[in-house]
This record gives C-alpha cells, structure tokens and sequence, in this order.
C-alpha cells in the first residue's frame, strides 16, 4: 500500500508540468544550479554570446531560456537597434548598438518586444498571464526587472508563478504582483 500511494504521489505531482512550453522548462533548469548576481558589463561572443554560466541577472534567465529553444534574443536584439537605433532607449550614452550588453537591458527588450508586436493589452481585469509570458516591473530605486511566467500555480493564491533573478539567482516564486508591472508580452515564435 505504501509503494501504491509513493507511485500515486509521483504520478499526481508530475501531471501538473507533464508538458509545460519548452520555454518554461528551459527557464526552470535554471533554478537548478547556483548563479551569483552580477550585471557587469563583459565582453562576449557573437552571436550566441553569452556571460559566464555561474553568472548574470534578470535578463540572462530569459536570454537562456530563448536561447534553448532555438531563439538568440542577442542577435535579435542587436540587428533590430543597428537599423533602428533612434527607437531605443537612450539612458546609457551610447552612440550605437552594443552586441555585448544591450541584449541584457530590460527597457531594450521591452522595446524590442513592442517593435515585435508582442505586448500584451493589460488593461482590464481579465488580463491572463500565459505559461510563457514575459512581464516586466519597475523595483524599488527605478530598476527595472524581467521575468517569464511558470505554468506552476501558488497553492495560496492561485496567480501564476514567476521564473527570474531577483538578486540570489534564478527561482520560481509567487511575485506577479509584488512590484508594479510595466510591461507583458507574448513573444512567441512560429
């Protein structure tokens, strides 16, 4: 009896992310190692470039997560703000794209995304965040932050939970409301 219910706990527990968007997945085998927070600037390969493993931040886990599925968010990103620079944020003085570090800005994927039409109407209260999903905040000190939605739920509350690097490496939690959102899109790739 007791192997029964050991095999029937497996069994329930892994229904519930049998087939979660390969996304989702890839973001999550990121919870699993140790990553130490660290957002300087390094000099990377191109394309495919990419800070050393034990490292990154907040954009990192969605580069990597894109990146496992076939997606590189550098080169995207980059070839995008060569040919249309002026539609990007000017917040860091730079005169040109930089194939090393503007791929791992939130308000450069941000506008990406919205040059991509990938942003998602928020307004309203039906507003469903899809496994998948991209959402954007502003934390406290005006630091923008990025995460991808889970297709794991809170068993207190029922909202979606978040894959990204807050600052003690990449994890899974219930923080969809826990800053102000600014941004949430859907970038998916036919």
């Amino acid at each position: 009896m007791r192997n029964l219910l050991l095999v029937l706990a497996v069994v329930v527990s892994s229904v519930t992310v049998a087939n979660p968007p390969a996304l989702v997945s890839a973001a999550r085998q990121q919870t699993r190692s140790a990553v130490v927070y660290d957002g300087t600037y390094t000099r990377i390969g191109y394309p495919m470039g990419d800070v050393p493993l034990n490292r990154g931040v907040c954009t990192d886990v969605v580069i990597r997560a894109y990146r496992a599925i076939g997606i590189d968010l550098q080169v995207l990103i980059h070839e995008d703000m060569s040919a249309h620079f002026g539609l990007y944020p000017r917040l860091w003085g730079l005169s040109q794209a930089d194939t090393n570090i503007d791929h791992r800005r939130v308000p450069n994927i941000q506008r990406f995304l919205e040059r991509a039409k990938a942003k998602v109407d928020s307004g309203g209260s039906g507003v469903k965040y899809l496994p998948g999903d991209l959402v954007t905040w502003m934390l406290p000190g005006n630091l923008p932050h990025i995460g991808i939605v889970s297709d794991q739920l809170a068993a207190d509350s029922g909202r979606p939970l978040i894959i990204h690097n807050i600052g003690a490496g990449p994890a899974e939690e219930d923080m969809l409301f826990a800053y102000p959102i600014t941004g949430h899109y859907r970038y998916r790739v036919r």
